[in-house]
């Protein structure tokens, strides 16, 4: 038996503190380490960071963007905004032919690389384009611009939207045309080199220029992509580089953001060298005794003369943090490959690596990881070393049991999440992502869908290092479109290429398990052609990695239409519970497909607004949001006793019963981990979702506790709702619900019981739907077979008098991107969370640290996310502190309201450790 006694502040402040996590699950691995690289003119590769320096600008020159156009756009007649989520795909708008020039030709050429058939690839143009660029030109004078620091999502600043369309795009402005320029200091040593410009992402249609150069560009916003500035570059001089972006308006169903929201690096090679993610990793044959690792380098010669190149692979240990500990494990010399001027070569090998480390998900399993260390001597010398991490693990898909990782059968518990990080928007960020799934973690999940676009690269390292198990997606929509102007303007030129660079750049990570090539796309409704579609696309990515399979998830084709006969994975959104009056159809695609695994790629689309109950409570285990039941028109609040869905979803509840009355199904993925910018089903007039388990801030909804106690059987613990401040309601009926992992409950009101209650089969709550309020506190005792299993008790507040805050964290890198999240809570003179406050309060930050943003996890809020002062949201609000590069020292963090005693929180900053 185990005795929680913490109420529910304490529990929620261990959740966000992550130290139920530590105290439970294998320990996570510190922050990827922030340290921006030197470069080493020496080295064989340089791989510079090229984040500050840069001054952006909104708009084009006087106001014309014709000149700077990809392609000819459909005029846009109606909004698709507040369209439901599973509506119809609709067929592409036939575009005239360009009688303008447009800068498509030359920028086709930038995805050579990643189109198979060389007959297909692009010829650039001879001449320049027609178009005077004067943003681009070096000679221009940029210093009344507004200097940034990338990453950079510039919509998220806003001011919101309150009015009109686009509440499916976060009433955030993220379209228009928009500049980014940066000096390029070249040596004159550098003359020679290759020098190429990795974009980690860019929102969207990016053209990049050299010294008023067009040198290429990439239309997806989501995809990493190369360009090469070599022939453009002025060796020992000072050039100027210069990015355009133009996001279109209605391209999104969800918050895009805007920018160059990832990292840029500048990247420096020999002529001869490992081509762009050239290193492919595998591990054929693994037992416990030994494991075989294969791989494949590609040798870029491009160079003008024809040479030799000897590649030497070394294999190492990972440490923790990603760091190679001690000496190789096995060492292979490849014979000198002969390499033809402007041609690639390859070169295969293997080793065994005995005893090895597997790499698997926690808590039964360990993300252990090696590193292949390839070096490339041209005559003797070094000209390349690039270094691949990798994982040892087998995964195979059993159509009975679902997915097996190193022989254990591991249930697949995921979230979908989208890719902005809240009230920082898409600027990416190690230590918020690490955050999220550090909160996920503490639930138990164990699985990420990368829903519906290609992450940032340190979002996977992440995965890597902490164990999840990834679905790594690339489209949202094929050649039929959701909105208007979104991928699916471009899918025809592009899809080639933006499936295969994803592939390539990913495939290493062993925390990915398998590719998805779309999302409820507008194909599952064509027949034959869709499937010929989806087949296209499986081909390509079987081409770029045997060794895992690629699904689709499907919301509306069923088990004897074509598509699913295409994919090797079955991936259901809502169909496996059933979708509207459809019944539930993993039966029907078990049947269908004995021999393909089944799993749910988007399950429950539950609602529900953090802290907000609703009355009366209906009877039900599941049902849509309508006016008075379950939703207010009035606040655009969806109640919180996690009993309310989407048209197309269902409750937690209804979702897991599905999962069990079909064993055979791999898991779920839930829509969603946290609540998203954007798509505020049911609510268009909203900021952000209601769906997510945790709300926008970071901060766990009660239904956190229902998977959490799904997910984590073996963890003692119960949760009570709703909160126990009702002067309004003396004497009315107040429903009771419980969320724990033991399997019976008993309920005390003010210290009388309501009666002991046993989970029925496939039931996941208890409830005690005809409790009468009387002020005081309730408290819940939990059982696990017959014995005291966890306890909680939940106090009637008082008026707030106070505020408590604590920090996420405390000790801090002074590299200008570490976070200290900070929560506030608004409390009464007992301490206790005062569940219904929404006092403003206000943060101040000194020492060598900054306020970057506050929330309070509302969806309705439309307060700056920049603004030092916000409301509380039903007794909590966030701060999210950053370091001041190289300032190291005390931060203090201040958070201060009218008549509440304030709360101070100690942070320290010091250099990043190696």
């Amino acid at each position: 038996m185990q005795d929680t006694r913490h109420t529910a502040a304490r529990r929620l402040a261990a959740t966000l503190g992550i130290t139920l996590a530590a105290a439970l699950l294998p320990a996570v691995a510190p922050t990827i380490a922030h340290a921006r690289p030197a470069a080493d003119s020496q080295a064989p590769r340089q791989r510079i960071l090229l984040d500050d320096g840069w001054r952006f600008h909104p708009g084009d020159p006087a106001g014309g963007s014709a000149p700077y156009l990809y392609d000819v756009r459909p005029v846009v007649t109606a909004s698709a905004d507040g369209k439901v989520a599973d509506a119809i795909p609709e067929e592409a708008a036939r575009v005239a032919r360009a009688t303008t020039p447009v800068l498509k030709p030359w920028i086709l050429p930038s995805g050579n690389a990643f189109i198979r058939d060389p007959a297909h690839r692009y010829t650039r143009p001879a001449a320049e384009p027609v178009v005077d660029a004067p943003f681009a030109r070096a000679a221009f004078d940029d210093s009344g611009w507004r200097p940034v620091t990338l990453p950079h999502d510039w919509a998220i600043e806003g001011p919101f939207l309150t009015t009109g369309p686009y509440g499916g795009m976060g009433r955030l402005k993220t379209w228009g045309p928009a500049w980014y320029r940066r000096k390029l200091d070249i040596p004159l040593a550098d003359r020679g080199k290759k020098i190429f410009l990795d974009v980690g992402g860019a929102m969207s249609y990016a053209s990049v220029w050299v010294n008023g150069h067009l040198a290429g560009g990439w239309p997806y916003g989501y995809n990493s992509f190369r360009i090469d500035l070599t022939p453009w570059l002025q060796p020992g001089a000072v050039n100027q580089l210069a990015i355009r972006l133009d996001n279109p308006p209605e391209s999104a169903r969800w918050y895009p953001g805007a920018g160059l929201y990832r990292d840029v690096w500048l990247t420096k090679t020999a002529p001869v060298h490992v081509g762009q993610w050239g290193v492919t990793v595998t591990t054929p044959e693994v037992t416990k005794e030994a494991a075989r690792v294969a791989w494949r380098v590609v040798l870029d010669n491009e160079g003008t003369a024809a040479a030799r190149a000897t590649v030497t692979t070394e294999l190492y240990a990972l440490d923790e943090r990603g760091h190679i500990a001690g000496k190789p494990v096995a060492t292979v010399v490849a014979p000198a490959t002969p390499v033809a001027a402007g041609a690639s070569g390859t070169v295969s090998g293997s080793a065994t690596v005995a005893h090895p480390r597997l790499w698997g998900p926690p808590p039964t399993q360990k993300p252990q990881r090696y590193a292949l260390v390839a070096t490339v001597r041209q005559d003797g010398r070094v000209v390349d070393r690039y270094e691949t991490p990798f994982g040892i693990r087998t995964v195979r898909f059993d159509p009975d049991r679902g997915v097996i990782v190193n022989g254990e059968h591991v249930p697949l518990r995921g979230v979908n999440n989208h890719h902005d990080l809240g009230a920082l928007g898409t600027a990416f960020n190690v230590r918020a992502a690490e955050r999220q799934l550090e909160i996920m973690r503490a639930m138990g999940a164990n699985a990420l869908r990368m829903s519906h676009n290609p992450p940032d690269p340190q979002l996977l390292e992440l995965a890597d290092r902490m164990g999840f198990l990834v679905m790594d997606e690339v489209f949202d929509s094929w050649q039929r479109k959701k909105t208007p102007l979104d991928f699916h303007l471009i899918f025809p030129d592009w899809h080639e290429q933006d499936l295969r660079a994803m592939i390539r750049r990913d495939r290493n990570h062993p925390s990915i398990i398998l590719w998805s090539v779309g999302n409820e796309v507008g194909e599952q409704y064509t027949g034959a052609d869709g499937a010929a579609v989806g087949r296209e696309l499986v081909t390509i990515a079987h081409e770029e990695d045997a060794t895992r399979p690629a699904t689709s998830a499907m919301n509306y084709a069923k088990a004897d239409m074509p598509l699913p006969g295409v994919v090797d994975v079955i991936s259901l959104n809502y169909q496996g519970t059933g979708i509207r009056t459809l019944p539930g159809q993993f039966p029907m695609f078990r049947a269908a497909f004995p021999h393909k695994v089944i799993l749910h790629s988007e399950s429950a689309s539950a609602l529900s607004s953090r802290g907000e109950y609703q009355f009366p409570v209906p009877g039900v285990l599941s049902a849509s949001v309508r006016p008075g039941i379950g939703g207010d028109p009035a606040t655009h609040q969806v109640s919180a006793y996690e009993l309310f869905a989407s048209d197309f979803g269902a409750s937690a509840d209804r979702a897991f019963a599905s999962l069990d009355q079909n064993p055979y199904t791999a898991g779920e993925f839930v829509w969603t981990g946290f609540d998203y910018l954007g798509e505020p089903t049911p609510y268009y007039e909203a900021r952000s979702s209601y769906s997510g388990i945790v709300d926008l801030a970071g901060f766990p909804k009660d239904r956190y506790y229902l998977y959490q106690s799904r997910w984590r059987p073996d963890l003692p613990m119960v949760h009570v709702l709703p909160h126990w401040t009702w002067p309004e309601r003396v004497g009315q009926v107040t429903p009771v619900h419980v969320f724990t992992s033991g399997d019976e409950a008993e309920l005390f009101v003010n210290g009388k019981s309501q009666g002991r209650q046993k989970k029925a089969p496939y039931a996941y709550r208890l409830r005690w739907d005809y409790v009468t309020y009387a002020p005081g506190e309730i408290t819940v005792v939990a059982y696990k077979d017959g014995k005291e299993w966890a306890r909680e008790t939940v106090k009637t507040a008082g008026a707030p008098a106070a505020l408590q805050a604590q920090a996420d964290r405390t000790a801090l890198a002074s590299d200008g991107r570490d976070l200290a999240f900070v929560t506030v809570r608004v409390v009464d003179k007992d301490g206790g969370v005062a569940p219904r406050a929404h006092d403003r309060v206000r943060f101040t930050v000194e020492g060598p640290g900054e306020l970057v943003a506050t929330d309070n996890g509302d969806p309705t809020s439309f307060e700056s996310f920049q603004s030092p002062e916000r409301a509380a949201f039903n007794g909590l609000l966030l701060g999210i502190v950053r370091t001041k590069a190289g300032a190291g020292g005390t931060i203090t963090v201040r958070a201060s309201g009218a008549g509440l005693k304030e709360a101070v929180v100690t942070l320290h900053s010091r250099p990043a450790a190696d």
